[in-house]
């Protein structure tokens, strides 16, 4: 039987981290640390993005990315209200939710949703779907976070106003498994509003960058790899997340950025890639 491309993933990042220790001093305790200490320990990037035709009111607009929460088996619902509670004292004016909600059972978001709406942002949740969300069962994924208030941009939009100034939003659906059309995500757009895209996977943005009126592009998918080496970087990362693995980058005339997830995928292990909460500020460029 051919092992698929998660498994073969997972297989070859337990391998090489057991290379990486057995190389070092850190030996088990180096192997505890990645599964009991950086999985939990979670850092908030802040950064401010220069945003072209930013109207005044926009100005100083934050947004909490959060991102593959993959709730159960490994990631437990306690650590996410921990990251609730951090994301609550924020006080964002919007959260973007850029996919892989659950790991192994669709199910599970039923427990996730409800305690995500904790945050309160002052103008709502915006959310694409990831591919574990469709490999599980896509439409359950959905009700739960709608059934929630969170609303799910599948290849769609909205023109969000706020003051005398609007944001557009939108949201493509998994570049994986399902079908993204940005030009159907961007097919309300007012003209005049800078855009805020949702993509689960960012290498999606060479592609998307080409639309000019796209401004941000927020994704995650990688975690980073969950395991970096000094000198080297990620040991393995996902299709779709190759080339844009992390944090900021500049495609084009848009921005991208590539958030490390909050939760794992097997093995449960972290190192050198801590979790992340992402607080993004808008700016007049």
């Amino acid at each position: 039987m051919t092992e698929n491309p998660i498994m073969k993933r997972r297989t070859f990042l337990k391998s090489l981290l057991g290379l990486a220790l057995g190389s070092s001093a850190a030996g088990a305790g180096g192997a505890l640390y990645a599964h009991s200490v950086e999985t939990a320990w979670l850092d908030i990037e802040r950064l401010q993005l220069p945003v072209k035709n930013l109207g005044a009111d926009l100005e100083g607009l934050k947004i909490v990315q959060l991102s593959d929460l993959h709730l159960y088996p490994h990631t437990q619902l306690d650590y996410i209200q921990d990251v609730v509670a951090t994301a609550r004292e924020l006080q964002p004016d919007l959260v973007a939710l850029t996919g892989d909600y659950v790991l192994a059972n669709a199910e599970a978001i039923f427990d996730l949703a409800p305690a995500l709406t904790a945050i309160n942002p002052r103008y709502g949740f915006f959310a694409v779907l990831g591919n574990h969300d469709l490999w599980t069962n896509e439409r359950i994924v959905q009700r739960g976070l709608e059934e929630a208030g969170i609303r799910l941009l599948k290849n769609e939009g909205l023109a969000l106003g706020i003051g005398r100034d609007r944001l557009y939003i939108a949201g493509v659906d998994d570049g994986w498994s399902g079908r993204p059309d940005l030009t159907q995500a961007m097919a309300q757009h007012p003209g005049d509003a800078p855009t805020l895209l949702l993509a689960h996977e960012p290498d999606l943005a060479d592609r998307f960058a080409s639309d000019e009126r796209v401004s941000i592009q927020l994704s995650g998918h990688t975690h980073g790899g969950q395991v970096r080496l000094p000198g080297y970087g990620a040991l393995v990362l996902p299709r779709l997340g190759r080339k844009y693995d992390l944090g900021l980058y500049q495609v084009g005339a848009m921005w991208l950025y590539t958030n490390r997830g909050v939760g794992v995928i097997g093995p449960p292990i972290r190192l050198n890639c801590r979790p992340e909460l992402t607080e993004l500020t808008l700016v007049r460029a």
